[in-house]
């Protein structure tokens, strides 16, 4: 049977919680990990918590952990992720946007994600690069492909 870590929230800690979840400014993640705190220390079960508001029970033991091991501020916030430094920084994007305003190749009547990953790697501005990367970047990007009221239409 797993260790099972006690919550014993003190008066301040308890009025404290109850106070943030009557704000209705908290994220729908930190109420979740509150309201277990909250409940498990009333003396609930884990698997009438996990039933009344949804949550798994592994969830439910790893609250109560972080807040045996780290204390109340650590259980009830979510921790830093860790991602991935981005492939295009303000200097590539500038370059892809750039190839974006340019005419496309010769045959070509518009670039294609492809074609602007390929052009990307051959002008050497990223070793690699998937069109999906190329696509969300220009989806960040605001543009203007013209219309008839500036009187330049593109087409």
């Amino acid at each position: 049977m797993p260790k099972r870590y006690e919550v014993k929230l003190t008066d301040e800690e308890r009025k404290q919680l109850l106070s943030l979840t009557r704000k209705g400014e908290l994220k729908a993640r930190e109420l979740k990990r509150i309201q277990i705190l909250l409940l498990v220390d009333e003396g609930k079960e884990n698997k009438e918590i996990s039933e009344n508001i949804h949550v798994s029970m592994t969830t439910i033991s790893r609250i109560r952990r972080r807040y045996a091991e780290e204390g109340i501020i650590s259980a009830r916030k979510e921790r830093p992720r860790p991602g991935a430094k981005p492939i295009l920084n303000g200097r590539k994007e500038a370059v892809l946007i750039a190839q974006v305003c340019s005419d496309p190749p010769d045959g070509r009547s518009h670039w294609t994600m492809q074609l602007l990953a390929d052009r990307l790697v051959k002008l050497e501005v990223v070793d690699s690069i998937s069109d999906e990367t190329i696509r969300r970047s220009l989806k960040k990007v605001k543009s203007n492909h013209g219309s008839v009221a500036s009187g330049v239409l593109r087409r």
